[in-house]
């Protein structure tokens, strides 16, 4: 089964373990999953060079019959001589538009290939020219290399992929995935309801539901926890929405009824997935907010013994607990 870029691991809210300065795992098809921090957003891959496509475009992108460059004009670009001394070239070409800049996307290495994209991705772009798909994986390669070591660039990534497959629902879902991990909630809000409406899906819904909650709406989060939606989640689908709809409740001041939906998940579960110490991040943080401190202090405790890789905080939470 094809997964995304990004789990609902990605954000930074207090009560989902998030620890900013912990590195998270890529997997080898460019999709970053893994705990719950974010890489920083530094330079990322900046230094990294390749030969970026720069793509036709009608307009200023073609290529005049004067100059045969985009935007230039032959006879402006040359050096001239004058009083006997070459004064060198001068590139007189407009700068290019901001529309332009997004097209033409981040450079992308030459050893990144469509192929690194795994196969049920490589299938939702058969709708799209051949050389263009190309392309467009390539952008979707790198947006999930980079999504936790650098969001803002893998989202220039995503954008280039969109601006070539705008219908395209992986390619939305890509752009959707990028602004989430980069904390720009409205934009991932529309990519992902654009994703789901051409395809159908429902495993942007946890994600949808957060962003509701990080715009200040948690009564629309609360909205998505409907049997018809439900059913549609795998088992990590299920337990990342009702962390999400827990936080909600939290939102709305109801801390008991975080609590009583948190507890209908497998906390007590011996499975290794990556969604147990979130899980019990989440019902160890909602037991303090609750007042229940030594109950908290056990729970965070348990998300230690199953975070070896300590992509939470728990074990700083507890630190500063039992001083």
């Amino acid at each position: 089964m094809r997964q995304g870029l990004v789990t609902m691991a990605g954000n930074s809210r207090s009560d989902r373990g998030s620890n900013s300065d912990r590195s998270r795992n890529n997997d080898s098809r460019g999709s970053a999953r893994g705990g719950s921090s974010r890489g920083n957003s530094g330079s990322g891959q900046g230094s990294r060079s390749g030969g970026g496509y720069q793509g036709r475009r009608d307009g200023d992108g073609r290529a005049s019959r004067e100059g045969g460059k985009p935007g230039g004009e032959r006879g402006d670009s040359r050096g001239t001589r004058s009083g006997g001394g070459y004064q060198g070239r001068r590139d007189d070409r407009p700068e290019r538009s901001a529309e332009q800049q997004v097209y033409d996307g981040p450079p992308i290495p030459d050893d990144v290939s469509s192929k690194d994209l795994d196969k049920f991705a490589r299938a939702e772009l058969q709708n799209i020219p051949e050389k263009l798909a190309e392309k467009v994986a390539r952008h979707l390669v790198m947006a999930g290399t980079l999504l936790h070591e650098d969001p803002d660039l893998a989202h220039k990534h995503a954008l280039a992929a969109r601006a070539r497959a705008m219908r395209n629902g992986l390619v939305r879902e890509a752009v959707g995935e990028t602004a989430y991990a980069r904390g720009s909630w409205a934009e991932a809000l529309s990519e992902f309801r654009a994703a789901r409406r051409m395809n159908g899906r429902n495993t942007y819904v946890p994600m949808m539901a957060d962003c509701e909650r990080a715009l200040g709406r948690p009564e629309k989060a609360l909205e998505f926890d409907r049997a018809e939606v439900r059913n549609k989640l795998d088992e990590m689908g299920n337990i990342e929405l009702t962390i999400v709809l827990a936080g909600a409740r939290r939102d709305l001041g109801q801390v008991e009824a975080a609590l009583q939906m948190l507890e209908t998940e497998p906390l007590n579960s011996k499975s290794r997935a990556d969604w147990l110490p979130r899980l019990r991040y989440a019902y160890a943080d909602t037991l303090l907010a609750a007042g229940r401190k030594a109950e908290a202090i056990e729970w965070f405790h348990r998300v230690v013994a199953v975070d070896p890789e300590q992509v939470t905080d728990a074990d700083e939470r507890l630190a500063a607990l039992e001083k």
